[in-house]
């Protein structure tokens, strides 16, 4: 049984001497071995967590531990709620949390988030782990800032992180081989466009590159194939989507697959290594990356009406939530589309009043 020291010392503050008292740490649970109340608590769903905190201090430290999180992770018991970056029609950035398993599917807001934050644009929204991660952002791209804050789900709590190697807003964020990519936008200074930034969580710190072929125009990422895309908009001379891609063994990027890309013109997704694009050009279509076929195919059309573009896409197993203004969002289960058998519509998240725009959604799983 593992002992705490507890040191002991006079009211006065004199040096008389320290006595140490040896006091047994109390079990989880008593009665059990620590590890056995460890595959008890760790299948105790993600929303009693917070109760458990209130338990006893050994049950708060284990929530708020890596150790759950790990375990949990390792035997498949995590669960997956997603988080909606938002802006208000106060015009101020606010984040809604979704359960998608609970009873009670509604959109939840997070409270007290980082002040200096809630005017800006073109910030950056990256889960790693079990944290969520606020970057970057302006007024205006010549107030443009490195500050970077992170939110640790099972603390439900809010810090101060170690800033961007470079300050920028409109960028893209990814998360590959366990790093944050905090790709071009714009920034302070000529180079900002053509560089990235990543971080990583074991020295917590962050590294600087640049690469020409990056341009400040980003409009979506993705993360396919070990490898990262970037969608920067269509050219002007020849009006065809411009994309690149981030090949980690050089550390370069180069430009994405043509016939790929030029079906990539709307928010994406990738859900088990399959590419699915939203395109809003004419109602909302959701479409197919067949990468064998080389093709780009159309698995079903879903309602304006229903699914108030401008959209957010963001999976969770194999369903797809397409989240629209207002936080409305449509499910959409995609687990026959590969074998031509479409896709299964279900929408049981109540209707809402809210114009809110989507910035971002993410998914972070506990």
């Amino acid at each position: 049984m593992q002992e705490v020291s507890i040191e002991i010392e006079n009211p006065e503050g004199r040096s008389e001497g320290i006595s140490r008292m040896r006091q047994p740490q109390e079990p989880l649970i008593r009665g059990l071995p620590d590890d056995i109340a460890l595959l008890c608590l760790a299948r105790v769903p993600r929303e009693y967590h917070t109760v458990l905190k209130f338990v006893s201090r050994r049950w708060r430290d284990l929530v708020h531990g890596e150790g759950l999180h790990a375990h949990r992770k390792k035997h498949n018991l995590d669960e997956t709620w997603i988080y909606a970056l938002c802006r208000d029609k106060f015009e101020q950035v606010c984040c809604y949390v979704l359960d998608p398993n609970s009873s009670r599917r509604s959109w939840k807001q997070m409270r007290e988030l980082p002040p200096r934050s809630l005017l800006r644009k073109g910030v950056g929204f990256e889960v790693l782990g079990k944290r969520l991660y606020l970057m970057g952002g302006c007024r205006w791209s010549e107030d443009a800032t490195d500050e970077t804050y992170c939110y640790d789900a099972s603390k439900n709590s809010w810090t101060e992180a170690n800033p961007l190697s470079t300050a920028r807003c409109y960028f893209a964020c990814e998360v590959l081989g366990q790093k944050i990519y905090a790709i071009g936008g714009l920034g302070l200074n000529s180079s900002v466009p053509h560089s990235w930034d990543t971080y990583d969580p074991c020295t917590n710190n962050w590294t600087s590159h640049s690469d020409g072929n990056i341009v400040p125009e980003i409009e979506d990422s993705i993360v396919l194939g070990e490898k990262i895309y970037i969608r920067c908009g269509r050219s002007a001379v020849t009006s065809q989507v411009y994309a690149v891609v981030y090949e980690p063994s050089s550390g370069t990027w180069q430009h994405a697959d043509a016939d790929m890309v030029s079906g990539w013109q709307g928010p994406a997704v990738v859900v088990d290594e399959t590419l699915y694009v939203l395109d809003e050009s004419s109602g909302t279509r959701l479409m197919m990356w067949e990468k064998d076929l080389r093709e780009w195919v159309a698995i079903g059309r879903l309602s304006p009406l229903l699914t108030r573009p401008p959209c957010k896409l963001v999976a969770v197993g194999k369903s797809i939530y397409v989240i629209g203004k207002g936080r409305r969002a449509v499910v959409v289960d995609v687990s026959n589309a590969g074998n031509g058998g479409g896709m299964m519509v279900s929408s049981s998240i109540p209707k809402l009043t809210s114009n809110d725009e989507i910035i971002n959604c993410k998914c972070l799983s506990i």
